[in-house]
């Protein structure tokens, strides 16, 4: 049985959707994905599969647009949220999501992983059930996918989180090398990162 205080932290699903797409030379988010539609609308209707709140996180007003579209056609809540400057990576972007959602787990999920199925968020979520206050993370096989874990809230992680930016830490991964964290294996297939045209058939 999962502990109680697993039933009474919430769970929000957070897209991330903020990047400039340097490397591909185009939109990633906005490229067509293999259920139809685009990246980000394959990515927000794979997260509503899951049941909970979802929030996108976004500098680009067009994506923001487009889910508003869509967000009719899910079955959970959908909250737009516009990434204020300085935009400075996923550690910046986390740090704001943790002081928006306080005390919740973060199920956070980038944009740029097309191939994702609901099982493999569904994997972190039972993981979590279990250890509803532990920060954990996917794993490859190789090597961590931080991108795609569950961050859970704490007032505690966040002031540690925004000593780090103060400090000048852009790293996500140093400052996870100081976090107590768990890893979980997901199939490696799933967990692809897009971030050059040769990584998706088609655009190279």
């Amino acid at each position: 049985m999962s502990p109680p205080e697993a039933a009474v932290t919430p769970i929000q699903a957070c897209l991330l959707s903020g990047g400039a797409s340097r490397r591909m030379g185009r939109d990633k988010a906005l490229l067509p994905h293999p259920q139809g539609g685009c990246w980000l609308e394959g990515q927000l209707r794979m997260l509503a599969q899951l049941g909970h709140p979802l929030c996108l996180l976004s500098a680009h007003a067009s994506h923001r647009r487009l889910a508003a579209a869509l967000a009719p056609s899910l079955a959970v809540p959908l909250e737009l949220l516009d990434e204020p400057s300085p935009r400075e990576g996923p550690l910046r972007a986390l740090a704001r999501l943790m002081a928006h959602f306080p005390n919740q787990r973060l199920l956070l999920c980038p944009v740029d992983m097309p191939w994702l199925t609901a099982a493999e968020p569904q994997a972190l979520l039972a993981a979590s059930h279990q250890q509803p206050q532990r920060l954990l993370l996917a794993h490859d096989g190789c090597r961590p996918q931080p991108l795609l874990g569950i961050y859970p809230s704490s007032a505690e992680r966040l002031q540690d989180l925004e000593r780090s930016l103060a400090s000048g830490e852009r790293r996500l991964q140093a400052w996870l090398a100081q976090q107590p964290h768990d890893l979980v294996p997901l199939d490696p297939g799933r967990l692809r990162n897009c971030n050059h045209p040769q990584d998706w058939p088609g655009l190279g």
